[in-house]
């Protein structure tokens, strides 16, 4: 199931609460990786960790492969997904990068000349 789309601001992704229900597993894994314990623990078998968190077989999939747009599209708030791109040394900008089909570089350029001139 797709997150939802905005019609008047395409690209823009609807977090509401089906949303929220549907990747709360997810999130809440996510969030646990706050914590340095967690993290290592994480490190040592991500699908053990996973599931832990009773992550489904997709949300699973999408965590271990980095599909970041799956991710998204399976309930994940980037703002919680955030927590596992930094322990891949990623940057926020990065994301911006990846759901919008530019590099991490391009993004941030875009972002300093005053945001997308796409939408």
């Amino acid at each position: 199931m797709s997150s939802q789309i905005r019609p008047d601001l395409p690209g823009t992704y609807v977090f509401d609460g089906p949303t929220s229900r549907r990747g709360h597993a997810m999130n809440r894994m996510f969030m646990s990786l706050r914590a340095e314990q967690a993290r290592a623990e994480f490190r040592g078998d991500e699908a053990a960790y996973c599931h832990r968190f009773a992550l489904t077989g997709d949300q699973t999939g999408a965590v271990l492969e980095r599909e970041w747009q799956a991710m998204l599209d399976l309930g994940g708030s980037i703002f919680y997904m955030y927590k596992l791109a930094l322990m891949d040394g990623h940057s926020m900008q990065y994301l911006g990068g990846v759901f919008t089909g530019m590099s991490e570089a391009e993004f941030q350029a875009a972002m300093l000349a005053g945001g997308r001139t796409d939408v």
